[in-house]
């Protein structure tokens, strides 16, 4: 197998991490933390979510969060928002990219944005006719949550979920990933729903975000890099999951992909020491949280180099 020069980390700790946890990380242990990413080479960070305080507290500061990670260059900010409004200020906060929640489960859907799929596409368009009247430079996607499965509907139709893709599409979205919220998917499945949403949009094509919840979380990485996909979500320590899917536990974890790829001589641009070291002001803004990770633990191959 020929393998390209580079792939693309995004690192949604300071997010999807962040937020499925009870504790809220300070705000200084925050920004100390999205430097350190920022210091290993991570191009692409997840920073927060623009939803009301009273709903995740953890996230009261994203404003804040945001104006700070713009300091640095060459940083693509990303944020999620579920609605017009959380678009509108997430937009104005300065963000280049704005993703939105939407599930190809209906239970699912319900539970997490008390809307259904078809009502979220009616959100994609009212956010997609503002992001174009006020800011068209900001991209705009969706990681399709539970295309893999869910805990609370079950299984979920592989139709079903390419014909939300595209109506994603549809509706202005740029790109569109799939995203395993529940820990559920397994190679043979991932490579299989890739290659379909692959042949169907093209280059609209995202990212696919795993969770290693079965311990499969890198197997399933790598079975969509298999079918062309370039671009992985990961959280450091593999923190996160989701409090709105029961028994989701455990992202794909930032080291442990880092080092699976660079390992293989794909390129990453991370510097997989310093990426370990950014463990510490994780591990100081959240004392007690278990921060997860098989190469942190197990230390680098002598003389590796990433």
């Amino acid at each position: 197998m020929s393998f390209p020069f580079e792939v693309l980390i995004s690192e949604v700790g300071p997010r999807d991490g962040l937020q499925s946890v009870k504790a809220t990380m300070p705000t200084v242990d925050k920004l100390r933390w999205i430097d350190a990413l920022v210091a290993a080479g991570l191009r692409e960070i997840e920073v927060g979510s623009f939803v009301p305080a009273r709903l995740l507290p953890q996230m009261a500061d994203v404003v804040d969060v945001v104006h700070h990670t713009l300091r640095h260059q060459g940083i693509t900010v990303m944020a999620l928002v579920p609605n017009r409004r959380g678009a509108e200020a997430a937009l104005a906060a300065g963000v280049h990219k704005i993703t939105l929640p939407v599930s190809a489960s209906e239970a699912h859907s319900l539970a997490n944005v008390r809307k259904t799929p078809a009502q979220m596409l009616d959100e994609l368009r009212e956010v997609h006719a503002l992001r174009r009247e006020l800011a068209p430079v900001v991209s705009m996607e969706v990681g399709l949550s539970t295309a893999f499965g869910c805990t609370l509907q079950g299984a979920v139709n592989e139709d079903d979920v390419i014909r939300l893709a595209v109506a994603c599409v549809e509706a202005g979205v740029d790109e569109v990933g799939l995203s395993d919220t529940t820990g559920m998917a397994n190679p043979a499945q991932v490579r299989r729903l890739f290659t379909r949403l692959r042949d169907e949009l093209g280059e609209r094509a995202g990212a696919a975000h795993m969770h290693n919840t079965r311990g499969l979380g890198l197997a399933n990485c790598l079975a969509a890099f298999d079918v062309g996909v370039r671009t992985f979500d990961a959280s450091l320590g593999g923190l996160g999951g989701c409090p709105y899917a029961p028994g989701a536990s455990g992202n794909v974890v930032t080291e442990d992909l880092v080092f699976m790829f660079e390992a293989m001589g794909v390129r990453t641009g991370i510097d997989i020491s310093k990426l370990i070291a950014a463990r510490e002001p994780l591990r100081a803004g959240l004392p007690g949280e278990p921060v997860y990770g098989m190469t942190p633990e197990a230390g680098l191959p002598k003389n590796f180099f990433s």
